[in-house]
This record gives structure tokens, C-alpha cells and sequence, in this order.
């Protein structure tokens, strides 16, 4: 056996070694997750003779892929190209590549957005005669991803929808589904839904792909959500070769589908699955760890482990209760200037953790003050800017004229004479003839009262018709300069001359760098491909760890990295945990903002900065919000010599009789595992619940509902109640403020 595995150590060893079967690696943050799996990869076709095309490794995104890639590449060497490395859609994009066309759709079909389907949605909304004041289209494009997420038809959502809005939405979905098709788009979740289609209705593609992918490895398997898990589930149940890598302590996207249970239920799914824990920790000092494990002990749903490290003791954390986000903002300011003139630090060395997006606009205010370098990851992304969009825009009618959001986009951009009464006359008559747009366009002589109009659109029609021509014989760089150059989109804004313009331009040349990048790195280089690439580029992918600048990013975006030193901000109930998750009564949503802390706490390697504020302006208004619970689960000796302040802040909360739950300080020191393992608590003293099991009771948001069943829960009873209206809910008794009915 080559030496490299004597690196590892016995735990990442043993996970290495385990080939067969069904293996879940419980791996805990900064414990070297990547090195086991590309170690493992080594070790399959290195020692037990796999073949590379056999296996295959799914990351959530395009920079852990790029990584696990790179590290594959370096430790096998020749050969290491047949292996799949890729996101969960990069993987189904190439599947579809290949099949689409067995379920109905063209192999050729574009990605859309999420600013494609927002305008996808408005168009099906405005057809449907519905208003956008009473129905918004980004709660409605959300019920639908949901939906997805859940592998529900149009048709069996349709079934289920028993409320007006659900069947506004299932309106919605039906006519945006059939635009799709007509389009020969897909949406981010028809990757997955469609391949997972694509599996069950061709047994004999689905046969194909679990011959070639024997060996399967799913990182962050606990951000999986129903479709993702049955595709896995899908491609790995002929050998059951499947090693899914993950941290149930850091599922923090259950807002976007992901299912705690994919993880926590891994050995029901799969029987005799071996389990591994990696909790020793490379990244943080014991310090942050201890502060880290203290908060997460606090959770009720999760496997038993506990980070350790060899790491040294390190800095005691530096907590802060400020008197507003001003101060906040100033004191962040202070330490990263003091940080670098004292102790030798760069600017890439900091970043600022917060809650919610809004919370980056009075840092942002005092790091240019102090002419502080940052970067916001998470913002306006490169591919959302307009100008970028409308580039695109234009090499997705030239590769895919059926696309009708991308043909209207550019119909008139630049400005061409073509207004919206004529855009409206195209899509009635597209409409009444069922074509596409642009064939529409296309047959403009045929619509009447079009006689002003119709030689700027044979134009523009004309235009798209010999570029794809001409294309053929041209590189993508020269194709696109083609198309600024016919446009005039470049002369256009050197001609209004403002700074933002010519920023517009500089952008313009930056995607002019992409294509030559994209060109001179892929071995056949398409435009399909390049489109295709572009697509599935996250924000989080175009962070850079070389740019010396402070990152300023959510907790959420910050999941992956890792800093030297780390402030988190807004320490505050009602802001972190959000007032939504504390209200709700729901034990998984607090749950859920710990994990998220626990996530925040854990991206720092030497230097952790906890800060709250006694008021903080919120939507114009003061507002007065009491020490972070996440702050009181942490024990005071781990805080520097501010701890007077925890103090004073732990009885200011006690004094106001706050909705502060300790009802699971108890775990600090049972730190069982997963909840139906939990053993017998005493009941709580404090109070008395005034119903049983079999009764009706009433929650302020779900209604009437029936308990199913009464746990004690520390210093709470969890209560589980099925409400007709929304399910099976699992609830705090104290938090739901539950009422006999």
C-alpha cells in the first residue's frame, strides 16, 4: 500500500479502506472531509483496481468540485479524467446532454435562471389574468421550486391544492411548465427532476448509468434534498457502493428543501451501513471548538460527536454587547486595522459573518471611512448584470431561438425601434398559431397592422439568422465580438459616457476574458457548452481566497471557508436566532439557527469576535432586542476579560422574563444521539401542560390540531400535533403558546 495513506489518520484511514457498501462518514467541520474522499478515490483505483470511469463524485458546488478535482488529478494522476467529479446539476446537464430526448425535449435545451423564470412567471401570471399585488411571482416561483423539490407533476400538485392560493399556484405551474417545454428550457430543479423522469421511465439508461458508476461518493449529503436523495437512491441501488460524506451539525438550508432526515436516516435506507465519525478538527484552536460544541449540544436532533482538536488552546473569544450597530461596525473596523498594524495581518485574513444581507450596509459605510478593502459575497453576481445578461441573451437566441425570454430580452436592446405594442401583436399571434416567439418574429409580413414595424423586426430576425450561420466558421471570442459590433451595445455606452457605463464596458471585457479562458480550456470548445458552464456558476464560485480584501458574506454563503479571524454580527434574539424562527413554536427551526451559529463559530481558525448591540435601527425603527440565547450557551470562562458583560447581559434577559430557551441545556452534558434514542428525561416542574394525547389544541398560526403525542424536553415538553392545514408538527409547548381547544 502506497505511503501516502500512512498520512491519514486512523479514523480517515479506516474510511479510506472502507470500499463495500453502503458507508456514511459523519464529518465534522475542519476535519479533512476532502482528503478523505479524493484519498479514497486514490485508494479504489490504486488498490482495489477500479476502474476510473466507474466512479463517480458529487459535490454542491462548482469550487468543491474544482478542488476535489484538482487534489484527484495530483494524487493519480493518468487517468484521473474519466473520473466524474461534479455538482449534483453539472452531473444531471450531462445526462440530459445525452437522453433528453427520449422524454420529449430537445438535447440542445437552455438553463434558465432565476431572473429568466421570474419573467417566465410574470408572463404565465399575466395570461392567466392574475395580480401581481395579491400574488407576488417570487412566492409563487418558490411554491413551485418546493413542489420540485418534491417531485410533484402540475397534475399531482394540482390534486393536493385544497386553498385559493395553492390553486392560483397550480394554475401557475401548469402553463410555466408548458412554456418551458415549448421553449425547450429547463429550470435549475428540471435538472434533477427530469433526470430522475428520465431514470424511471427508461429502465434501460437508468441500467446504463448504474453500471458505470459502481463506486458513488455524495459530499454534504445533509444538504440533499427529496429529489437529490432519490436520484442518489436511484443510481446506487444495483451495488450499493455508496459512501455519502456529511454533517447533520451543519444542515443549515432546509429554506431551500434540504431534509435533515436524508442524513440522520442514512442506516434505515441502508441497512449494515458502516459509520465513521472524523471529529478531529485541523482548522480551529480548542477554544473556538469548545464554544462551538458547547452550542450545538444545545440541539436536540443529531448524531453524537464531539470536535477535537491537537490544535493549540488559542485566544479566548471576544464578545462584545455594543450599544448600536454603529459601535458595532466601528469596533469590527478597529480590531481588522489594529489586527494588521500590530500582528501582522492582510486583509483576506478577516471576515464578517452576519445574519441577513441588509445588516452589510453600515459596515460597508465604515470600512470605506476607514479605507478598509472588503468584498460582499453574495450580492449582484457577475452573470445577474444586466449588461452581461444581455450579451448572453443574444448567444442563446444565436444557439437556441426558441428560448423566448432570451429573444425578449434583446428584441430592442440596443434600442431598435421595436416597442412593446409590437412585442405584444408577435406573442398574441405566437400565441394563436402556437410557435415560438421568434418564429413568430419570423412570419412578422403575416400579422396584421404590422406594416411600421415589420422591417425593423425582418432586421433583427436577419441579423440572428446569418450570425448563426457565420458562427460556424467563427471561435466563440469572435462571435460575440461580432455581436457587439452589429449592435452597437458597446459605442451605445461609450456614447452616454458616465462612470457606470464604462464600468458596464469594462464588464463586458471581463466575459470576453471568460470565453478565452473557457476556449483555450475545454478541448471542444461549443457555444451549447459555454452557455451551458455559465449557467451553473454559483456566486460563492467566483470567490476568490487570493484577493486582499475582507469578505463580507451571510453565515449561510460562508458555509466552506475558513478565516484567521472571524466576526460574527447581530448577536441578537430576534435577529440571530430570527424572530420568525423563535415564534414559530417549531423545535427544528431554532434548531436549524444553531446549526447555523454552530456553522458561523466553526469557519474560524485563530481568532473568533462575537458582537451584539443594545438596539439596532430595523426598517427605520429602534428596536430593542435581548442577548443572543446562542451567546448564553457558551460557558463565560471561554470569553476574554468582556465577560462582565455576558453577565449583565444574561440578567438583563432574566429580569424581562424573556422567551430565552434553556430547555436543552440538559444536553450539555447528555449529549445523546439521535432523537429516538434519547432516553427518559424527568418531567419538567415549571409548569403544567392542560391537555393530554388525543386532544384538540390551538396554535396561532396552524390552526386546530389534534396531539399525537407529549415528550419531556428539559425545562418544555415537545408536543407533536397534526394540523390538518399543515401537517405533522413538532413543537416546544412553552415557545407554541399551545391552548386547549
Amino acid at each position: 500500500m502506497d505511503k501516502k495513506y500512512d498520512t491519514l489518520n486512523p479514523m480517515q484511514k479506516k474510511a479510506v479502506l472502507h470500499t463495500e457498501g453502503p458507508l456514511l462518514i459523519l464529518a465534522g467541520a475542519g476535519s479533512g472531509k476532502t482528503r478523505v474522499l479524493t484519498h479514497r478515490i486514490a485508494y479504489l483505483i490504486e488498490e482495489e483496481h477500479v476502474s476510473p470511469w466507474n466512479i463517480l463524485a458529487i459535490t454542491f458546488t462548482n469550487k468543491a468540485a474544482k478542488e476535489m478535482r484538482e487534489r484527484v488529478d495530483n494524487l493519480i494522476g493518468s487517468g484521473s479524467e474519466d473520473i466524474w467529479v461534479s455538482t449534483f446539476h453539472s452531473t444531471c446537464v450531462r445526462i440530459l446532454r445525452r437522453h433528453i430526448d427520449k422524454i420529449g425535449y430537445d438535447r440542445y435545451f437552455t438553463i434558465y435562471d432565476t431572473d429568466d423564470q421570474k419573467k417566465l412567471i410574470r408572463e404565465c401570471m399575466k395570461q392567466l389574468n392574475i395580480d401581481p399585488k395579491q400574488f407576488k411571482e417570487k412566492s409563487i416561483l418558490g411554491s413551485i421550486s418546493s413542489a420540485k423539490d418534491k417531485l410533484l407533476s402540475p397534475k399531482q400538485f394540482e390534486k393536493q391544492a385544497y386553498d385559493y392560493r395553492d390553486q392560483v399556484v397550480s394554475k401557475v405551474y401548469t402553463m410555466y411548465q408548458e412554456r418551458l417545454k415549448k421553449n425547450n428550457a429547463l429550470d435549475f430543479d428540471d435538472l434533477l427532476v427530469k433526470t430522475v423522469e428520465l431514470f424511471k421511465l427508461c429502465p434501460d439508461v437508468l441500467s446504463y448509468y448504474q453500471e458505470k458508476f459502481k463506486y458513488i461518493m455524495v459530499d454534504e449529503y445533509q444538504d440533499t434534498n427529496h429529489v437529490q436523495y432519490i436520484f442518489v437512491g436511484l443510481l446506487a441501488s444495483k451495488y450499493r457502493n455508496l459512501c455519502v460524506v456529511g454533517d447533520d451539525d451543519q444542515s443549515i438550508y432546509r429554506f431551500r428543501g434540504a431534509d435533515i432526515k436524508n442524513i440522520l436516516d442514512f442506516e434505515k435506507d441502508f441497512s449494515n451501513a458502516m459509520v465513521i465519525k472524523l471529529e478531529q478538527n485541523y482548522r480551529s484552536t480548542k477554544n473556538i471548538l469548545d464554544a462551538a460544541n458547547q452550542v450545538i449540544s444545545n440541539n436536540y436532533s443529531r448524531k453524537n460527536k464531539t470536535l477535537f482538536t491537537d490544535n493549540e488552546e488559542g485566544d479566548l473569544i471576544n464578545y462584545r454587547h455594543l450599544q448600536n450597530e454603529h459601535a458595532e461596525a466601528e469596533f469590527i473596523a478597529s480590531e481588522i486595522i489594529n489586527g494588521i498594524e500590530t500582528e501582522k495581518k492582510e486583509f483576506k485574513d478577516f471576515a464578517v459573518l452576519y445574519r441577513t444581507n441588509a445588516q452589510s450596509r453600515v459596515i460597508e459605510e465604515r470600512f470605506i471611512i476607514n479605507n478598509i478593502p472588503y468584498k460582499i459575497v453574495g450580492g449582484t453576481s457577475f452573470y445577474q448584470r444586466k449588461e452581461i445578461k444581455d450579451i448572453l441573451a443574444y448567444l442563446k437566441t444565436i444557439n437556441n431561438s426558441i428560448d423566448d425570454i432570451a429573444v425578449k430580452r434583446i428584441i430592442n436592446v440596443p434600442r431598435r425601434g421595436i416597442g412593446q405594442t409590437t412585442i405584444n401583436k408577435v406573442e398574441n399571434y405566437a400565441y394563436n398559431n402556437d410557435v415560438n416567439f421568434f418564429n413568430a418574429l419570423c412570419q412578422v409580413s403575416e400579422i396584421p397592422n404590422m406594416t411600421r414595424s415589420a422591417k425593423k423586426v425582418e432586421s433583427f430576425t436577419n441579423f440572428i439568422r446569418t450570425l448563426r450561420v457565420e458562427m460556424k466558421s467563427m471561435t466563440l471570442v469572435e462571435l460575440t465580438n461580432e455581436v457587439i459590433e452589429r449592435t452597437g451595445y458597446v459605442k451605445e455606452l461609450e456614447a452616454e459616457g458616465t462612470e457606470d457605463a464604462f464600468g458596464r464596458i469594462d464588464n463586458i471585457g471581463e466575459l470576453i476574458s471568460k470565453l478565452t479562458e473557457y476556449e483555450n480550456n475545454v478541448e471542444e470548445p461549443t457555444l451549447n457548452g459555454f452557455l451551458e458552464e455559465v449557467a451553473l456558476i454559483a456566486d460563492i464560485d467566483n470567490y476568490n481566497e487570493e484577493s486582499n480584501v475582507v469578505i463580507l458574506m451571510t453565515m449561510h454563503s460562508a458555509k466552506g471557508l475558513e478565516f484567521p479571524w472571524v466576526f460574527i454580527s447581530g448577536m441578537e434574539d430576534g435577529l440571530f436566532p430570527s424572530y420568525m424562527s423563535i415564534s414559530s413554536g417549531e423545535m427544528e427551526d431554532v434548531e436549524e439557527e444553531r446549526r447555523l451559529c454552530y456553522v458561523g463559530i466553526t469557519r474560524a481558525k485563530q481568532k473568533l469576535y462575537l458582537l451584539g448591540t443594545r438596539s439596532r435601527m430595523v426598517r427605520g425603527m429602534t428596536q430593542y432586542n435581548q442577548v443572543s440565547r446562542f451567546i448564553n450557551e457558551i460557558n463565560k470562562d471561554l470569553f476574554s476579560e468582556h465577560t462582565d458583560l455576558v453577565e449583565e447581559a444574561s440578567s438583563s434577559i432574566n429580569n424581562k422574563n424573556s422567551f430565552r430557551k434553556n430547555s436543552h441545556t440538559f444536553l450539555k452534558t447528555n449529549p445523546y444521539a439521535v432523537r429516538n434514542n434519547i432516553k427518559k428525561m424527568p418531567a419538567p416542574s415549571s409548569f403544567t401542560l392542560n391537555y393530554e394525547v388525543s386532544e384538540l389544541v390551538k396554535h396561532g398560526k396552524f390552526g386546530i390540531g389534534e396531539v399525537l403525542d407529549i415528550k419531556p424536553a428539559g425545562a418544555d415538553y415537545e408536543v407533536t400535533v397534526n394540523f390538518p392545514s399543515a401537517g405533522v408538527k413538532k413543537l416546544m409547548a412553552r415557545l407554541a403558546n399551545l391552548k386547549k381547544a
